[in-house]
């Protein structure tokens, strides 16, 4: 079933698939093809001048229209193609949270706060906008730009987050069955085939994407930016609860960690509103770590409690596994080594998070840590009750 849009919505989404994408593709193989690829400065002015204005024309009459109540899909795809408008002008260096202390584009602007606030999300366009909520159109989905490692990244991207989902879906059922349950056994074995096939997806990015092209031509257009008065961190590829649901059903991560809590806080709106439920619900739940750890001295002995673990284990591992090589391959390849030829200005500006890169690697660092239940006393890693488990192995 197709989204309903009004006729001036029509417009505006046939626009970002279209005329939208060849700007920013005339405006990339301008930038590409300079000495220093980070100087957007003046380069293709008429270009920019033109997505500027062109944008703003078929906004405005969307404004005047206001919520004709078309319904939470319609909205939201509306709100994603706002945000990629929005952008493509940070992108473009047509606006630039460092130098405003407003966004240029009032009437974006205003459009994107409207229907954030009506959708309880963040008034731009997310991860969700072009992964798991990207309607095609004749097989083609929405893209900045026509350039393959756009494509690959988010194909790629879209297939790790659906995996994680699958993953926490198989887990999440385990909660109301008791992990001792037969079955457990069973949803334990999805999680991790699951998993991995989100380390296949990862590793399958790492070979086929072009460092130089995706941080150069991909990776900007997920820069923060400024929706009224407001600064917004770009879109993340964890903006979805899946990820943390594993985290904490598995007990490797908690939400009483105050870390990992303003991790959970900074993402909550700018994932699904039903993701929202889910990490709420989540929240509240005991690990299957504890579970386990609970049952190990009066159960050692038992079948299932054998049986239970070593999945448990596994499952716990193939997580682990996946955090690593995201962070050991993909951060390392497509972030932290093409960020050391950047100027101080550019190496300031380059974190979709708005965040100094060096403080941004350290984060990351120590969240993988906490996944792989790496053996630091610094943080609040479970290595020592993941050795207790295993210790308890027949």
């Amino acid at each position: 079933m197709g989204i309903h849009m009004t006729k001036n919505a029509v417009a505006f989404d046939c626009w970002i698939r279209g005329r939208f994408v060849a700007l920013n593709d005339e405006l990339e193989a301008i930038y590409f093809a300079q000495p220093d690829r980070t100087a957007v400065g003046e380069a293709g002015a008429s270009v920019r001048r033109s997505l500027l204005a062109e944008g703003l024309e078929l906004i405005v009459p969307l404004l005047q229209e206001g919520n004709t109540d078309e319904g939470f899909e319609a909205a939201f795809d509306l709100l994603g193609n706002v945000g990629m408008y929005m952008a493509a002008c940070r992108r473009h260096e047509l606006t630039e949270p460092s130098r405003e202390t407003r966004s240029p584009l009032p009437e974006a602007s205003a459009l994107a706060m409207h229907l954030g606030a009506s959708l309880g999300v963040v008034p731009r366009f997310a991860t969700s906008h072009l992964a798991t909520h990207n309607p095609a159109r004749q097989g083609r989905y929405k893209t900045f730009t026509t350039l393959k490692d756009e494509a690959l990244f988010l194909d790629y991207n879209t297939r790790a987050i659906f995996a994680y989902k699958r993953a926490a879906d198989a887990l999440v059922r385990i909660v109301p069955m008791g992990i001792s349950h037969p079955i457990a056994y069973d949803l334990l074995s999805d999680a991790r085939h699951a998993l991995l096939d989100v380390a296949k997806w990862n590793q399958m990015l790492f070979d086929e994407l072009d460092d130089e092209r995706f941080f150069h031509c991909v990776r900007p257009y997920y820069k923060p930016y400024r929706v009224g008065f407001a600064e917004y961190r770009g879109a993340n590829a964890g903006d979805f609860a899946g990820i943390n649901e594993i985290d904490m059903l598995l007990g490797v991560c908690s939400a009483n960690d105050s870390f990992y809590s303003q991790l959970l806080v900074d993402k909550f709106l700018y994932m699904m509103p039903e993701d929202q439920a889910r990490l709420r619900d989540c929240m509240r739940r005991e690990s299957l770590l504890n579970a386990l750890l609970a049952e190990m001295p009066a159960a050692r002995a038992e079948a299932w409690y054998q049986r239970n673990v070593r999945k448990f284990l596994e499952v716990c591992e193939a997580h682990g596994r996946a955090a690593a090589q995201h962070h050991d391959q993909l951060v390392r390849k497509f972030i932290e080594v093409p960020s050391r030829n950047l100027s101080d200005d550019s190496l300031r500006k380059v974190t979709a998070s708005g965040l100094p890169l060096e403080v941004m690697l350290r984060s990351l660092e120590k969240l993988k840590d906490l996944r792989t239940a790496a053996p630091r006393d610094d943080i609040p890693s479970r290595h020592r009750d993941f050795e207790r488990l295993r210790a308890s192995l027949m």
